[in-house]
């Protein structure tokens, strides 16, 4: 059966950068896709600095500037793990029409009935510290709140769907599904076993043949 080309787009988690999606990037090319795998904003090759980068809005610019420069007919299939999942929540607020399914992977979620609570920046908070400096802008609870405030009317028309990480001590499967259970619904919830919290480094495979599954149903 033919299966249309879908484009991917990939945002990484917390302080890392495209570099971490290249063995998933891979499958997806070779099954016939077309991949964009994004770096953030001091993330990876982006150029600047993380004492420049003062608010969450300016750290996941990169994906909005994307978003803007997609012709008018295009949708895509957004992606994001770990933090990368508060960046395609407000994608989704912002561009609903540009996307055909949001998928999230062991992720930040925000809806309109969870924006970002303390206790959920307690949590990004150790798993960050645990790969670089802390960025200022997640210590401003008050302006996190303020810019990860989304709509149902937007970001409740993209179609989601969760995929749990089953060993991941960072965000526990206890923890992620309460985030399912919080800001649902989703199309779809799946899991991938043995895996820890940076999935596409530890089964790469099974996520790409998860992400393609996803992607020929929408």
């Amino acid at each position: 059966m033919f299966k249309q080309e879908k484009h991917f787009v990939l945002i990484h988690g917390g302080i890392h950068g495209a570099w971490c999606w290249y063995k998933v990037a891979t499958d997806l090319k070779s099954a016939g896709h077309k991949v964009t795998a994004l770096d953030m904003a001091a993330c990876g090759t982006n150029p600047k600095q993380m004492q420049e980068v003062h608010s969450i809005s300016e750290y996941h610019q990169p994906l909005m500037t994307f978003m803007e420069s997609l012709p008018l007919e295009e949708k895509v299939v957004l992606v994001g793990h770990s933090l990368g999942g508060l960046s395609v929540s407000i994608a989704m607020e912002n561009y609903p029409h540009k996307i055909f399914v949001a998928v999230f992977i062991t992720a930040t979620v925000v809806t309109q009935n969870l924006t970002y609570p303390a206790f959920l920046q307690e949590d990004l908070t150790l798993a960050l510290s645990l790969v670089r400096p802390l960025p200022p802008f997640l210590s401003d609870a008050d302006l996190l709140m303020k810019q990860t405030t989304v709509t149902n009317e937007n970001n409740g028309m993209v179609p989601k769907i969760f995929i749990i990480s089953e060993n991941d001590n960072l965000q526990t499967k206890d923890f992620q599904e309460w985030i399912i259970e919080t800001t649902g619904p989703y199309a779809k919830v799946k899991m991938i076993e043995g895996s820890d919290h940076m999935v596409m480094l530890s089964n790469p495979t099974k996520l790409s043949s998860e992400l393609l599954n996803i992607s020929y149903n929408y």
